[in-house]
């Protein structure tokens, strides 16, 4: 009797994330022929230090690694990257599918901890404890004057799964609500929030706080630059928990620096991690974040369970030209 020998599988695993728990999936990985390898990165790995690691892996968990067209064309045996999360905007999708290359994550993996931390960073601005906070530490008693969430409007960019759920969480404040997306919002969330559907200009221009959450892609790079802030009160505060890049930086340090807005809460930047010198660091009007907002040690546990189902389900198939997302339902 001739056995037929187990197929094996070397796995680049990059995932900041997942990597302190691989050896939970030691005995999953061991059963299905996957040999780990595996790469701590500071933030992400940028397309050199991929293109050191990857010309023999089949498959790939990976955080915001950028899988460039010449990454992926220095990958000849790679089947699948199962993304650890939601974003995929750091992998060339089109040359994947090309490629033969499946690319995989976890849909509505974050929008419980990132829509609550956008709420927290509303009620911080609106009723001032971080401020007061480093007053008292300071030795200073001074009472800052705060205002109600629902005295404010909120402008939300973005009305997908976790715009809705801020949008839904804002509307137990009181707060009025203004939604802008380029894709259609369905009616019946709009009649159960209230919602008022606006275009951009009016949004920027009418909201107290202004929340991102789009993808990052070519009709979003730099969606709020010069023009924008220009339209913005000058109370707005600006809260981005979506992509670096949705915003101008250069624009924000201007717009923070003259006064044109009232502040910013920031969890993801152009470049990660924040390099020191940014003039960023130094506005007492702004909350930073070291992309974080994913937070939650129970949408952690979903993402981790979905990544591995993922990947090895991709090993296990035959190549395909077909870019895939799922959600593991």
């Amino acid at each position: 009797m001739i056995c037929k020998e187990k197929q094996k599988y070397r796995v680049l695993v990059s995932a900041p994330y997942f990597l302190p728990f691989v050896s939970r999936y030691r005995n999953e990985f061991e059963e299905n022929g996957v040999e780990i390898l595996t790469v701590t990165p500071r933030e992400r790995l940028e397309e050199d230090e991929l293109l050191r690691v990857i010309s023999d892996v089949d498959g790939v968990i990976c955080g915001d690694d950028r899988f460039t067209e010449k990454v992926l064309c220095a990958a000849p045996k790679l089947k699948v990257i199962s993304k650890w999360g939601t974003g995929i905007d750091s992998i060339d999708r089109e040359v994947a599918s090309r490629l033969g290359i499946r690319v995989c994550n976890t849909m509505n993996a974050f929008t419980e901890p990132v829509s609550d931390s956008v709420l927290g960073y509303m009620l911080a601005f609106a009723r001032r404890q971080p401020w007061m906070t480093e007053d008292m530490r300071a030795g200073i008693w001074e009472k800052m004057p705060g205002v109600t969430l629902q005295e404010c409007t909120l402008g939300v960019i973005g009305v997908g799964n976790i715009g809705k759920r801020v949008i839904r969480k804002a509307v137990a404040f009181g707060m009025k609500l203004l939604g802008y997306d380029i894709l259609e919002i369905p009616l019946d969330f709009i009649h159960d929030t209230e919602m008022q559907v606006v275009d951009k200009n009016t949004l920027l221009a009418n909201a107290d706080f202004i929340s991102l959450h789009t993808d990052l892609n070519e009709t979003s790079f730099h969606l709020i630059s010069d023009r924008e802030f220009a339209l913005m009160k000058p109370s707005a505060v600006i809260i981005n928990t979506s992509r670096g890049p949705v915003v101008d930086e250069q624009a924000l340090i201007t717009a923070l620096a003259t006064n044109c807005i009232g502040g910013a809460a920031l969890d993801v930047f152009e470049i990660e991690p924040l390099p020191l010198e940014s003039p960023l660091r130094s506005f007492k009007n702004v909350m930073l974040a070291p992309h974080n907002s994913n937070s939650s040690p129970m949408a952690w546990e979903k993402v981790h369970i979905n990544t591995v189902k993922n990947l090895i389900e991709g090993l296990q198939s035959d190549r395909s030209s077909v870019v895939w997302c799922t959600d593991g339902h």
